[in-house]
């Protein structure tokens, strides 16, 4: 059988996840939870999940102890929810699959090679997958940005747009996607990043209000990629 990991931040992410899998609490750190299932289909997948916390130091932590004691992982799928930085391309409750990850609060006023791996973006590759939702569009490729600060300002997203092309910014993915690089399995990392808001000074509002419309748009497409691995 299979092993898939998933990484949430929140615990409204993960609970929403918990409940759609009925995952159960196998091990709990200070601050990083693990629940374990199964996904039920013709080639069933083991399923564990880590609650990590919020911001790239829990994340870098919890994908370095998944790696760490959990053997023959197949895939590590990220799925949380990030805020617009498009014009119009993104809209709430769209997912967005991204091919690059960039880390937008890291500053070094040096150049030289050995600085790539803060400095540069991160290559993904994401599984194509059928558009045909209802209530939502999957867009498959695209910017996410990532740093510890919640983005609720327009000019701030309006800078990210113009340095880094970003789609969405959030505050997990580079740090996941680094150590996943350490290790050698990048390439079977996947990142499914919801919008529930427009990153602007309503941003805090729009992200508690959409949070579960978001999530669970990002679980109907977590389900449809569970199906291809």
């Amino acid at each position: 059988m299979k092993t898939v990991v998933i990484i949430t931040a929140m615990r409204e992410e993960a609970e929403i996840i918990i409940s759609r899998f009925a995952l159960k609490n196998s091990q709990n750190l200070k601050n990083i939870s693990i629940f374990e299932g199964e996904f039920v289909s013709k080639n069933p997948l083991k399923i564990i999940l880590v609650l990590g916390g919020i911001g790239k130091i829990q994340a870098a932590m919890a994908t370095t102890f998944l790696l760490e004691n959990y053997q023959d992982i197949d895939a590590i799928i990220n799925v949380g929810i990030a805020g617009n930085a498009t014009i119009s391309r993104l809209t709430i409750g769209d997912v967005l699959l991204p091919t690059e990850i960039v880390q937008h609060d890291m500053y070094l006023p040096f150049d030289g090679t050995h600085l790539d791996y803060a400095k540069k973006s991160i290559s993904i590759a994401p599984p194509e997958i059928e558009n045909s939702f209802d209530r939502f569009s999957v867009i498959h490729g695209g910017v996410c940005a990532t740093a510890d600060e919640f983005v609720d300002d327009i000019q701030k997203i309006a800078s990210l747009r113009e340095k880094y092309n970003a789609d969405v910014c959030e505050m997990e993915a580079f740090a996941i996607a680094s150590v996943a690089r350490e290790y050698n399995i990048l390439n079977r990392c996947i990142f499914i990043k919801a919008v529930s808001d427009g990153a602007d000074n309503e941003a805090k509002e729009a992200h508690m209000n959409n949070l579960e419309f978001a999530m669970n748009n990002s679980v109907q497409v977590l389900e449809k990629i569970l199906y291809t691995i």
